[in-house]
């Protein structure tokens, strides 16, 4: 993160925010798991399963998936449409941009600096001979961890409560949401937009840029 004060923080979530794919559906179609993946993300995003159990059940589906396999998914990554744009309105501003996740830095790594992101975080892999074993490595990132998160940046860069922003799809973004001075649901489930302060419907993140201080 930035060492000078920043006027204001934004931060995203990664999966179907930041980017367009949920990460760990693409790295289940390496191990032939996909759908089954996909069924069980989706039910966590609505809320209706406690998040780290549920993210630890759809990683043991991802055991065995070689680390080498990573290329052929960072391949498939899609970038949201104006994520670009917003991350340069925001630096124009002199802003500060943080990514908090639950997916993986292993992807991530690549993805955020790439996007101009200043700060991230996300949950690891646990690899054993260059495959994965099926577990996650270190604490997990809950919804409560990504709320932490963002007081925690906003305090680093001397940025005031009143002056964060989180953006983000899931039920596991809405603690982040509530934490900050605005909460916006984009491309959100149903519970996320009834609880969110604002709704961006449009799937373009420089319909953010408005808001912006």
């Amino acid at each position: 993160m930035p060492a000078l004060a920043s006027r204001f923080l934004v931060v995203l979530d990664a999966d179907s925010t930041l980017i367009r794919n949920e990460v760990i559906e693409l790295i289940a179609d390496e191990a032939g798991r996909g759908p089954e993946v996909a069924a069980a993300t989706e039910a966590a995003m609505r809320g209706e399963v406690d998040f780290a159990a549920s993210l630890r059940s759809r990683v043991a589906a991802l055991a065995g998936v070689q680390v080498s396999s990573f290329e052929r998914v960072l391949s498939r990554i899609e970038p949201t449409p104006g994520v670009e744009e917003l991350i340069s309105a925001v630096h124009a501003r002199g802003g500060v941009v943080g990514v908090v996740s639950g997916g993986f830095h292993e992807i991530l790594d690549t993805i955020a600096p790439a996007l101009g992101v200043d700060i991230w975080r996300a949950n690891r892999l646990a690899v054993s001979d260059g495959v994965l074993t099926g577990a996650v490595d270190g604490a997990i990132v809950d919804a409560q961890a990504k709320a932490d998160t963002l007081i925690e940046w906003a305090a680093h860069a001397g940025v005031p409560r009143q002056l964060t922003f989180a953006i983000g799809d899931g039920a596991n973004d809405l603690v982040m949401m509530q934490a900050a001075a605005l909460g916006i649901a984009f491309n959100a489930k149903p519970a996320v937009r009834a609880k969110a302060d604002l709704v961006v419907g449009a799937v373009d993140l420089s319909e953010v840029i408005a808001l912006l201080p």
